[in-house]
């Protein structure tokens, strides 16, 4: 009985790309693709094509996720500001960008971060499950991210393909992650110090909330907090990753990109730092103007993916 209703749900997930997909053959922008549905409600992502799919063609695919500290945001790109912006310099590439909604952390620790991720990952299953009717290439996938949504992107990146099963209907899927960038992304969350704000003493796990059940022993806590820490996943055989962060980012401090490149340089993984002077978390200016610029980093970011539209993953 669980197979039949595997098969079904994937079945249904199949026609509903279908359906999107032929609802409007023109447009460059197709909403509210339901690639998954939880006991909290159906989750959905958007497709933005650089051009109306063409018939046969295979459009290099960058998964967005959002920032928000997994408790807040959603895949709305908006018509201005940075998003925008990437998303737009990214389809002027060749790409098309998924931006994709997954459950938001809850008080009461029943939706927790392993939750964002393993939703994540789903969305990025059914993209390559459904990638014919949809005009994608699940062999050039990227992963992208800002803030909390930086380090989804990184464990996307980092993490085995078959790390964090989800729904089991989309199971098995076929893709290769090729490259990833993470804005202002956390990269370890056992490693306290790299929260200190000016130096200062960490007070308290921030995130430990969004992270824990609530049942855990303490050993089961380390255990959380080293799976859900991208660094942990380096190795020498991973795909290459692009990190910029903020020197003045009081929320995800800069502390994050230097022990991330310091961690892959000791295992020869391919990391590749950028540090922003005078930038604040949101690439906000913080006591100048940023160097480099918003426009340069939007550059840098989508030249780093363009770079390596031609590697194959391992």
């Amino acid at each position: 009985m669980n197979k039949l209703k595997c098969l079904l749900t994937g079945a249904l997930l199949a026609w509903s790309a279908l359906a999107v997909h032929a609802a409007d053959d023109n447009a460059t922008t197709k909403t509210n693709i339901t690639y998954k549905t939880t006991a909290q409600g159906p989750l959905r992502l958007d497709l933005h094509y650089p051009e109306a799919p063409r018939t046969n063609a295979r459009y290099p695919l960058v998964l967005y996720t959002h920032g928000g500290g997994w408790s807040a945001g959603n895949k709305s790109i908006g018509n201005e500001g940075p998003k925008r912006m990437i998303v737009t310099a990214l389809n002027a590439r060749g790409f098309c960008v998924a931006s994709v909604d997954y459950r938001l952390c809850t008080k009461d620790g029943s939706i927790v971060v392993k939750d964002c991720v393993t939703d994540s990952k789903d969305a990025l299953r059914y993209l390559a499950k459904n990638a014919r009717p949809l005009s994608l290439d699940a062999n050039h996938a990227f992963t992208f991210g800002d803030s909390a949504g930086g380090h989804i992107a990184q464990m996307l990146l980092l993490a085995p393909p078959e790390a964090f099963p989800g729904d089991p209907a989309l199971a098995n899927a076929g893709f290769q992650v090729v490259a990833g960038v993470s804005w202002y992304g956390p990269c370890d969350f056992e490693k306290e110090d790299l929260f200190s704000r000016d130096g200062e003493p960490v007070k308290q796990d921030r995130f430990a909330g969004r992270m824990l059940r609530g049942s855990e022993t303490p050993e089961e806590k380390i255990a959380v907090t080293r799976e859900m820490s991208p660094v942990n996943y380096l190795k020498s055989n991973r795909p290459p990753l692009l990190m910029l962060q903020g020197d003045q980012d009081k929320t995800i401090p800069v502390a994050h990109a230097r022990y991330m490149k310091e961690r892959a340089e000791a295992v020869q993984a391919p990391v590749e730092i950028i540090i922003v002077k005078n930038a604040s978390h949101g690439w906000k200016q913080a006591g100048g103007p940023l160097d480099p610029s918003l426009e340069e980093i939007i550059r840098k970011t989508a030249d780093f993916m363009e770079r390596n539209l031609g590697r194959s993953a391992k």
